[in-house]
């Protein structure tokens, strides 16, 4: 039997048509990378999320003030080729520029002030991308890690009350009825967090407002989480009959509490066990196709990730399935070749 590879680039199956059947796969993508890795995202991917334009500081950095431009331009890099948009997202913690939260007498604004702001915000920012964007991560990581504690701290938790997470729901859905809309966040498989964000979905659920899924970032590394915390995650996330994406995916080859600087370029054993971890979680998506809407790496290409600078800064990672030149790793072939036909090998 020859020994299996490809003789050009046609050759290589695409992963959206690889995973039609099962669900979306998507990337996040900048002005940058539409530009750098444009056949890529053209040819192997169904959907984008853009990494930071859609970001309130990135929108909305005055209060009389929005700058649509890059946004803009990656949702026309979508309808140009085709592709669906993830909106990603309208109320975080981070990213959100103080004017939001300080009052005109430069003290914290009160509670009626801010989500007078966050309904405009979202009134502005939906209505536009209205039809184009199908969905709206609406409420990021509003989830506290410390298990001691439910919500995070934030200041818009603490000038508004709980309630903010509702009322940002709710005007999601007056802005666009059809958008699909997801809570957000990370560490969605540890059980302390997973059972207090399930806690949060269900509360929301009760009251009728209209969260419509679950989105689990999917930042994890060779070590964390175990195969059998993501499925009790996505098994006990399905009960509350909510879909679910995976929606920030990347596999670090560091551990997060890793710091160090000097590590260098992946091992051999690293890039097998990411591979063989990229084979099982695939398989495990695939076992829950009826729930799992889509799939959405944190970038396409080991050329860029947002892990080059996290939690290290300037310390090079390589988290994805194709390698910085573009061309696919094992990684790839674990997650693709369940599919491919006999004819495809040479």
């Amino acid at each position: 039997m020859k020994e299996k590879g490809y003789s050009s680039r046609k050759a290589i199956p695409s992963l959206r048509s690889v995973y039609k059947d099962a669900f979306d796969i998507g990337a996040a993508v900048n002005l940058t990378t539409i530009e750098t890795q444009k056949g890529l995202l053209t040819e192997h991917f169904g959907s984008i999320t853009p990494e930071n334009e859609m970001k309130f500081e990135r929108l909305h950095p005055q209060e009389e003030v929005y700058t649509f431009e890059a946004a803009d331009r990656i949702v026309e890099f979508a309808t140009n080729h085709g592709l669906k948009v993830r909106g990603h997202t309208l109320v975080w913690h981070n990213q959100t520029p103080d004017w939001v939260f300080t009052g005109k007498d430069g003290k914290p604004a009160d509670g009626e002030t801010l989500l007078a702001r966050m309904k405009a915000h979202i009134d502005t920012v939906v209505g536009r991308y209205k039809g184009a964007v199908y969905g709206w991560d609406v409420v990021n990581e509003a989830i506290e890690d410390k298990s001691d504690l439910y919500l995070r701290e934030s200041r818009w938790l603490e000038q508004i009350g709980e309630s903010f997470i509702a009322k940002a729901f709710e005007f999601a859905h007056e802005a666009d009825p059809k958008a699909v809309l997801f809570y957000n966040d990370y560490n969605e498989c540890d059980p302390i967090k997973r059972d207090k964000i399930i806690r949060l979905l269900k509360t929301l659920k009760e009251r009728d407002v209209p969260v419509h899924g679950v989105g689990l970032q999917g930042h994890w590394n060779l070590h964390h989480p175990s195969l059998d915390d993501i499925r009790s995650a996505i098994e006990k996330y399905a009960a509350l009959g909510l879909q679910i994406q995976v929606t920030e995916l990347d596999i670090s080859v560091f551990e997060y509490n890793d710091r160090r600087t000097d590590l260098g370029a992946p091992t051999e054993s690293m890039l097998e066990r990411q591979a063989q971890l990229y084979e099982q979680v695939f398989r495990l998506f695939r076992e829950y196709k009826d729930v799992i809407t889509s799939v959405t790496f944190w970038g396409a290409a080991d050329d860029y990730t947002w892990l080059d600078d996290f939690p290290v800064r300037g310390r090079k990672n390589w988290p994805f399935v194709f390698d910085a030149s573009h061309k696919p790793k094992d990684s790839f072939w674990k997650i693709a070749e369940w599919k491919l036909p006999e004819e495809a090998w040479i």
